[in-house]
């Protein structure tokens, strides 16, 4: 249920357009003017780091956001997980998808044919979400960056308070989906703790609602409140969707918000232990999946990080396993390389030939065999498929390479009635 326009350009380009002058960097939590934005922006772009700020001021930001998405430079594409999931697995002609996020005119001229919006879901006014990008050793005034990255800022309220969920609920009975993606919870992070916890409840009740027929993916995205992660896991999120999407730094997050396994450890180091990954996999699909004791719909989890993917499911209930987690790999360097097919001379191999499957239990040892790149391991009633995956050397474009992970994981699995 999140959607928006991304608008892409120079952060340079941008400032100088609104007529700011450098000046030294400063980190503001929440941006309220185009001072702030200006020292925020030169504080990251000092230390060539990435960062997200919510912009205050509504009709500051409707401003700037005008001058930039009319910028000569700028590029305009679909945002938010939703929209982006909605938009790659609308690349499948058989397929019609129902996107109910925040739509303004803009977001809906970018949407693929096959998506179907709800008059419902339509706005007057897009919602904006600003990138704007520098590269390595790039100046502004004194500041020069150390390396590319971007600084994110939006002015974003509806995608914040999920205010699409329960049109997009009732709109199920009508379109009859074989499918139903959620993404979006992440967003709430900006609402005070007692609107998030009511929010919260109120989506819970809201997916309640879907047929148990129709499986439910979730897809994750970044956060920072442990509390509220855990609430998601613990308070009836997790046992109401049937599948999960998420990547390294999710996994650590969630694990670290529950005192699940490995919690101490504080961030990776280089390529995620397959081990370690394996174990909070398991862990979570223990705890909060589906067993012959515990009401929870929750079968599958879609873990993917830059060098591998591993699809990990509670047996009887899905099937193709080793094309779907294939199928999510190759993507990965299609979208990143921005061509039709693998290009070998693009892309590298960073995975590791071989790992152990667990840290806390007698592991296995496995090597890759590049013959039979999808690996398969089973635990106590959960089996594992990994592929290493084929790594852009050059991405072109990083912004949603998840979200076509996902969606074309899913496109591939197969799943069995029960």
């Amino acid at each position: 249920v999140n959607a928006c326009v991304d608008v892409v350009l120079s952060g340079v380009k941008l400032l100088e357009a609104l007529g700011l002058e450098p000046g030294d960097g400063k980190n503001h939590a929440v941006l309220s003017s185009g001072q702030d934005l200006k020292e925020a922006f030169a504080h990251f772009m000092e230390r060539g780091a990435a960062a997200e700020r919510f912009f205050s001021d509504a009709a500051a930001f409707q401003d700037i956001a005008r001058t930039a998405s009319e910028h000569p430079a700028a590029q305009l594409y679909v945002g938010g997980n939703a929209a982006l999931i909605g938009q790659k697995l609308a690349t499948n002609p058989d397929l019609k998808i129902l996107l109910c996020g925040p739509v303004g005119p803009k977001l809906h001229e970018l949407l693929d044919d096959n998506v179907v919006v709800p008059p419902e879901s339509m706005q007057e006014r897009d919602e904006f979400h600003l990138i704007l990008e520098y590269q390595a050793g790039e100046q502004w005034g004194r500041v020069r960056a150390p390396a590319a990255n971007r600084f994110i800022f939006s002015h974003d309220l509806s995608n914040g308070a999920l205010n699409m969920l329960e049109v997009f609920v009732s709109s199920l009975d009508e379109f009859q989906p074989d499918l139903v993606v959620l993404s979006g919870l992440h967003m709430m992070e900006g609402q005070s703790k007692e609107m998030r916890q009511r929010r919260l409840l109120e989506a819970v009740a809201s997916i309640s609602d879907i047929p148990t027929d129709i499986p439910i993916h979730l897809e994750l995205a970044s956060m920072t409140d442990q509390d509220f992660m855990s609430n998601i896991m613990h308070q009836q999120v997790f046992p109401l969707v049937t599948s999960i999407g998420l990547n390294e730094q999710e996994l650590l997050f969630l694990t670290q918000s529950a005192s699940g396994p490995h919690a101490s450890l504080a961030s990776w180091s280089g390529v995620p232990d397959v081990g370690v990954v394996s174990d909070i996999l398991f862990w979570i699909l223990k705890e909060h999946g589906k067993t012959a004791e515990r009401a929870s719909d929750l079968t599958r989890i879609h873990f993917h990080t830059l060098a591998y993917h591993i699809l990990v499911t509670v047996d009887g209930h899905w099937g193709n396993q080793a094309a779907a987690v294939a199928a999510g790999a190759r993507a990965a360097g299609t979208q990143a390389c921005a061509t039709d097919t693998i290009d070998t001379s693009k892309v590298f191999l960073k995975a590791p030939l071989e790992f152990v499957t667990s840290h806390t239990e007698a592991p296995s040892k496995i090597s890759l065999n590049p013959d039979e790149p999808v690996v398969h391991w089973h635990r106590e009633g959960i089996s594992f498929h990994f592929t290493p995956v084929l790594v852009c050397k050059d991405p072109v474009r990083t912004v949603g390479l998840g979200d076509a992970i996902s969606a074309e994981g899913l496109l591939y699995s197969e799943v069995y009635a029960q």
